[in-house]
């Protein structure tokens, strides 16, 4: 009985296609655990995280700098040890995670929403249109995302206030990003779109006076959402990267709002002094959870793309 209820698994699985190549591949599979385990702390760091790191009141500057837990010294109240400032550093992982996850998620989505309107655009109309935002595209793409970054944050700094500095900060970050994502997903989208123009399910759309924008939502969109689901989930991490990058060189998120990229900033200036855990667990973070983005999205664009097959 248990070798048929195994086959029978088997079967039910590979009338799937896509659970079977998810399942097919361990690597994938381990990284979407890891991945969807670090999402869900940091989706619910007010509940998981045994401290408020945002609570200057319960902080103890005598509690700081405390190794981790299994280290002579250590305090079974911060697993991962303590920050200068007396801050569990668990605590401030997920909540952490938890911006940069954000962060990364709001500007890979305006990016996405940018490029699929202009992309979708350029694609179905042509002509000046076309040129008009390709060129643009060309000229946005030629400037490295980190460039366009500190360009724009150094002109804000200009324009804004100096009291509200920091509380635009993570605005003025998330516009950043997206600038320096979309022309990658209008390519893309645009490439698709003049492929999909040319269909016969199109041609007859047009035919009997169904209006471009109709056309372009019903028809066009849903065939070209493939590829930007794989370019989407790849530009997560480049955006968890950018922010923490940014965060790192002191233009990003501000040191009141934890996020991985500051706590290795801060963990930066303890490295030579004996504190290592202070860069070492926020840099081992950042990277799985880069790296798990990253895995799933490669295996996205085997399988949606037919090239691959």
């Amino acid at each position: 009985m248990a070798i048929e209820h195994t086959f029978g698994l088997r079967a039910r699985i590979a009338r799937r296609p896509l659970l079977y190549r998810f399942l097919s591949s361990p690597l994938t599979v381990i990284a979407s655990i890891i991945g969807g385990m670090m999402v869900l702390a940091a989706v619910f760091a007010p509940l998981v995280a045994p401290h408020d790191p945002f609570d200057v009141a319960s902080l103890d500057l005598l509690n700081s700098l405390l190794p981790p837990s299994w280290y002579v010294g250590g305090d079974p109240a911060f697993l991962l040890g303590t920050d200068d400032q007396g801050r569990d550093l668990f605590s401030a992982l997920l909540y952490g995670t938890r911006t940069s996850l954000m962060v990364g998620g709001i500007s890979v989505g305006a990016a996405v929403l940018l490029g699929l309107f202009f992309g979708l655009l350029a694609g179905y109309f042509g002509g000046f249109t076309d040129a008009v935002v390709m060129r643009v595209v060309d000229i946005q793409m030629t400037f490295p995302a980190i460039m366009v970054a500190l360009l724009i944050d150094g002109v804000s700094r200009g324009i804004l206030p100096a009291d509200q500095h920091d509380q635009l900060a993570i605005f003025v970050i998330i516009f950043a990003l997206s600038l320096s994502i979309w022309p990658q997903v209008a390519r893309t989208v645009r490439a698709s779109t003049m492929v999909q123009r040319q269909r016969d399910y199109v041609l007859a759309a047009q035919v009997i006076g169904i209006r471009a924008p109709l056309i372009l939502i019903r028809h066009v969109l849903p065939n070209v959402l493939g590829p930007v689901l794989v370019i989407a989930t790849i530009n997560l991490g480049v955006a968890i990267l950018g922010e923490a990058t940014l965060s790192f060189l002191g233009v990003g998120i501000p040191a009141s709002e934890p996020s991985l990229g500051t706590l290795i900033r801060v963990g930066n200036g303890f490295l030579f002094s004996g504190e290592r855990w202070l860069v070492v667990f926020p840099g081992v973070t950042l990277a799985l959870l880069v790296l798990s983005v990253n895995l799933v999205g490669d295996w996205l664009r085997d399988v949606l793309d037919p090239k691959l097959r």
